[in-house]
């Protein structure tokens, strides 16, 4: 069955099982590897996409049902908020700024979530981030996270 998404604004056509998860069609069959495998049953976060500007855990999302829509990684994620090639978005940068990053492993995913809540909600209160956002990070960078939101959301 052919599936069509456009991925980061490119049309891609496919033939791949129906039932495939969108995660492996990301990375395997379109390349673009900033999406991260980590626990395969939607609890971590970190294959985290925006699919219709909605954030979305792939690993458990079969590409069937996204048949047809706009989805986002990473790779995108500045071009998407208008920052100019070779820029980071607001978001990146303030992540930069308050170092956020340990690992680095969750933080495509939990940028990719944090993205979706400050599209729909740009001044959240800490609840609404809490509910938000519940995206894994073992290494432990919550406070850090916070304080990047924060920095973006006083801009």
């Amino acid at each position: 069955m052919p599936i069509s998404l456009t991925v980061n604004g490119k049309r891609h056509e496919l033939d791949v099982e129906p039932e495939m998860p969108l995660l492996w069609v990301i990375r395997d069959e379109l390349g673009l590897t900033g999406t991260k495998f980590g626990c395969g049953i939607a609890a971590c976060g970190a294959c985290t996409v925006h699919v219709d500007g909605v954030a979305t855990r792939t690993c458990v999302t079969p590409v069937e049902v996204v048949d047809g829509a706009e989805i986002t990684t990473i790779e995108a994620l500045a071009a998407s908020s208008g920052a100019g090639e070779g820029e980071l978005s607001a978001l990146q940068a303030a992540w930069v700024a308050k170092q956020v990053p340990q690992c680095g492993y969750c933080q495509s995913g939990m940028l990719m979530a944090v993205s979706a809540l400050l599209a729909e909600n740009p001044q959240p209160t800490d609840e609404d981030i809490d509910a938000a956002i519940t995206n894994v990070c073992r290494c432990g960078t919550y406070p850090r996270i916070r304080a990047a939101i924060r920095e973006v959301t006083s801009a």
